[in-house]
């Protein structure tokens, strides 16, 4: 700035007050004093040589003369939610755990990407690339999006399919050290997963029972293990035929390998697993059990249920994630019993929907029966093994109901009736609300094991999260590597899920995930466009200033409140046009 007199700080001060408003304009020409103006005049000059030289302001300025009329914003990306995805995707140490199985950078960077769309807006892998593109993931991600296809998603796909087991460990190891994470009980449940196609190329697609209500379609179930606090352990594929009880060999085997079951540790399971051989299993490994006994068992203490002696009176809190659901009422009752400890319990809440599940069964048989009976009428079904067959298969069908109804054929008069055993119906509508709970722990009081098994409901929430928000069914793939790898990322997705569910949780925030990328919509990225005096166009690449409800919910998830830093970059005018066509 050449020579100036000495001054004091407080006027040093002033100085630089002046000429910094005369720089941006505040201040006339005609009333900045002259050693102003000349420090001004020397500032353009620098700024001026070094337009000429470069076509850009000079390096460090952010001093631009910019046409107020010209100025835009374009390329507005959703932002908010992909990054708190990706702050959580890089606090779960993804990227390490990655680079550790062998995928290089832009495959770990394609990784997180499929992860992100499946806990934002799941698609098609085929459909990915334009969801990429539509969102600001390339912004976050540091990549240029723009050329790729649904084949290199394939690919990678391909690329993280041998590496599940890997990866799945490290991941359980890495959030066991994070969050501090309950090692005691593990929870174990079974849910199927369709297909659209016939699947002809997938081996472990087949019929049977379907929680989907699509018995129609092949499918394949997917076992998971929870852990106390709901986050995954350790999943695995089964073929879409097998029964639950099946599955527990493999599941408890893989547990182990991913999370190193214990002696002592609490498996908790549901009905469908509660015969003896699959509690032995447990057993024999050192661990303790928590289980729903079959109807069966249950109505061994049809006494007990209808006299109500002794029961203790417990209220089921809200879910975790939904602080305004209504409590319900359980009344629990522990009884010895051949080594083990029985509770019996009964649920105001569940007595209507058992009555409604029964009474709707009850009318699908009676309707069935009446069209059996118009064919043995007719005669169109007259051979007497026929009609036995076809009463089996009515017993097979309504096992619930079935079995407190009397069917005979009369041959002599070709007749066949259904008649009600009145006592057992009875006794069937006084179990409404009832089921039995069994334990080999003796050091659990009733209601302990009563809230031990209910926490079981984290599992049955993250098939139902899978299934639904995460868009794991139905599965279009026709490849078996696919298929497993289509349902892992949906698990990858779900960790993430948690993660922030549980950050939320721990400062007392009952916040789910859903309401939080709702919230967080409206955080962007845009492009401004500033046409410059000097016939050139600046553009700035920058995240949206956060509102008050976004710096909550950042600081809540201790997630930075800017998504991206600016970049800043010069465009011709031809470029610009070019750009826009």
């Amino acid at each position: 700035m050449g020579d100036l007199s000495p001054r004091t700080e407080a006027e040093w001060l002033k100085l630089a007050h002046k000429v910094e408003s005369s720089l941006v304009g505040q201040v006339p020409l005609a009333q900045q004093d002259a050693e102003v103006a000349a420090i001004v005049a020397k500032v353009r000059a620098r700024e001026a040589r070094a337009m000429q030289r470069t076509g850009s302001p000079a390096e460090g300025s952010d001093l631009v003369e910019v046409h107020t009329d010209g100025v835009r914003q374009e390329e507005a990306r959703e932002g908010g939610s992909l990054h708190v995805g990706h702050h959580f995707w890089k606090r779960l140490e993804m990227d390490r755990i990655l680079e550790e199985v062998g995928l290089e950078e832009r495959e770990r960077a394609l990784a997180c990407g499929m992860v992100m769309n499946r806990l934002i807006h799941p698609c098609s892998e085929h459909a990915m690339p334009g969801w990429m593109n539509r969102t600001a993931l390339g912004d976050v991600l540091g990549l240029d999006l723009r050329a790729l296809s649904h084949h290199a998603l394939y690919r990678q796909m391909d690329g993280l399919w041998p590496n599940r087991e890997k990866i799945e460990t490290r991941l359980a190891s890495r959030e066991a050290r994070l969050f501090n994470l309950d090692r005691t009980i593990v929870f174990y449940d079974v849910t199927s997963t369709y297909f659209e196609g016939e699947a002809k190329r997938i081996l472990k697609a087949k019929r049977g029972y379907s929680r989907d209500g699509r018995p129609d379609a092949k499918q394949v179930l997917v076992g998971m293990g929870i852990n106390g606090d709901g986050f995954p352990v350790a999943h695995e594929i089964f073929e879409g035929n097998l029964l639950d009880t099946q599955t527990l060999t493999r599941m408890l085997e893989a547990m182990d390998h991913r999370i190193g079951l214990k002696a002592g540790q609490t498996v908790v399971v549901d009905r469908g697993m509660a015969f003896e051989e699959n509690l032995e299993q447990i057993r024999a490994r050192g661990l303790h059990y928590v289980v729903a006994a079959r109807q069966a068992e249950r109505d061994r203490y049809l006494d007990a249920f209808e006299d109500g002696e002794d029961l203790e009176e417990v209220i089921r809190v809200p879910s975790p994630t939904n602080p305004y659901q209504k409590k319900s009422r359980v009344r629990v009752k522990q009884v010895e019993a051949g080594g083990e400890c029985h509770i019996l319990c009964i649920s105001e809440e569940r007595v209507e929907k058992d009555r409604a599940i029964r009474e709707k069964q009850e009318k699908r048989l009676l309707a069935d029966v009446e069209k059996l009976t118009r064919r043995v009428r007719e005669g169109t079904l007259a051979r007497e093994i026929k009609i036995g067959e076809a009463i089996g298969r009515l017993k097979e069908r309504y096992p619930r109901v079935a079995r407190y109804y009397d069917f005979s054929y009369d041959a002599a008069t070709k007749t066949m009736t259904c008649a009600v055993l009145r006592e057992k119906r009875a006794a069937a509508e006084n179990l409404d609300g009832s089921y039995l709970l069994k334990t080999d722990r003796k050091d659990l009081t009733a209601e302990e094991a009563w809230r031990i098994y209910m926490m079981l409901t984290r599992a049955e929430n993250a098939f139902r999260t899978m299934k639904s928000p995460l868009a794991e069914r139905p599965i279009f793939h026709q490849i078996d590597r696919r298929v497993e790898t289509h349902i892992f990322l949906c698990v990858l997705a779900y960790h993430l899920l948690v993660a922030i569910e549980k950050t939320l949780l721990d400062q007392g925030v009952h916040t789910s995930w859903a309401t939080v990328r709702e919230s967080l919509k409206t955080h962007q990225v845009i492009t401004i466009v500033l046409p410059a005096s000097n016939g050139k166009i600046l553009k700035i690449r920058r995240s949206t200033v956060p509102e008050p409800l976004h710096k909550r919910l950042y600081d809540l998830l201790d997630v930075p409140h800017r998504i991206i830093s600016p970049r800043k970059w010069w465009e011709t005018r031809d470029q610009a046009l070019s750009d826009s066509d």
